[in-house]
């Protein structure tokens, strides 16, 4: 099925243009709307978000986790809209990277397909729900994800997750497995899991090549975004300013990170992290406790 991926790339191609007309629409009218005189602009500190958090995550390190501790730590996005937020701001950057590693990293076209429909199902469930919570459960959603992300990231600094194999397709139950474990991802994305880590962690379990997890968990990313943005900003659960900031600032540091960088010795930034990710989601679901 290596024919379908001329497919796949085309498919992301028109998603990407139908999520920028559609976004678009939802911004204009959002302007329209605004207060005399307020403008829907990045700041800075949103474009730098983008930046650095869209960089790391074409290197693998995941943007979910590092874009919620730099909002949690500078206070400038409500917690309530923190998940709509970088679902929307990330949705463009993701595409790119997709659009890069499918068409780079060689991959059975069935598995990635098969892979990036249950992430799909999963995250339109999942933003169904996350969009209509309240800013304690949000809290408790994000801080519970987040320690889930730095026990990950913690195992894999220490090398205590499986390596994989060098298997580049699944069938029968491993792949049925690995379909349903990515449909679990996709929904768990929405509350603020990254799905990069625990995706490697699934194919290389099941006995993949840690390289073939590239193509599959951004893909997988691309796909899903877009569909759950569409009920995130349905219900204007998400900062606008600070997703264009994302978007904004995270497009030419995917560039940056693929083309010209490639890889980096990133141990002690993903130390850092770990730290980091630690503290805000403690911090956040103490907040939620107060509240």
């Amino acid at each position: 099925m290596q024919h379908a991926k001329p497919i796949v790339l085309v498919l992301l191609a028109a998603l990407a243009g139908g999520f920028v007309v559609a976004w678009g629409r939802a911004i204009r009218a959002g302007q329209r709307s605004a207060a005399p005189g307020e403008v829907l602009r990045p700041s800075p500190f949103h474009l730098a978000v983008g930046l650095v958090t869209d960089f790391f995550d074409t290197l693998g390190i995941g943007s979910y986790a590092t874009t919620t501790a730099a909002y949690r730590l500078a206070g400038r996005v409500d917690d309530r809209l923190i998940p709509g937020t970088m679902t929307v701001g990330h949705t463009l950057p993701s595409i790119v990277q997709a659009l890069i590693y499918v068409t780079l990293i060689l991959v059975d076209m069935d598995t990635l397909v098969a892979m990036i429909a249950a992430a799909v199902a999963g995250a339109w469930l999942g933003s169904g729900v996350v969009a209509g919570w309240s800013r304690r459960a949000v809290r408790l959603g994000m801080g519970s994800a987040l320690l889930v992300a730095a026990g990950i990231m913690l195992a894999g600094t220490l090398g205590w997750l499986p390596v994989g194999g060098d298997a580049l397709a699944l069938s029968g139950t491993r792949l049925a497995v690995v379909v349903v474990g990515n449909f679990a991802l996709g929904a768990l994305m929405t509350t603020g899991v990254g799905l990069f880590a625990p995706c490697m962690i699934l194919v290389s379990l099941l006995g993949m090549s840690p390289t073939t997890a590239f193509p599959i968990m951004m893909g997988s990313c691309a796909f899903l975004m877009p569909v759950a943005s569409t009920r995130f900003v349905g219900r204007g659960s998400y900062d606008v300013r600070a997703a264009l900031g994302l978007t904004l600032g995270g497009l030419p540091a995917v560039l940056v990170a693929a083309f010209l960088v490639r890889s980096l010795p990133l141990d002690a930034v993903r130390w850092l992290v770990v730290a980091v990710v630690t503290y805000t989601a403690v911090t956040l679901i103490a907040a939620a406790r107060r509240e």
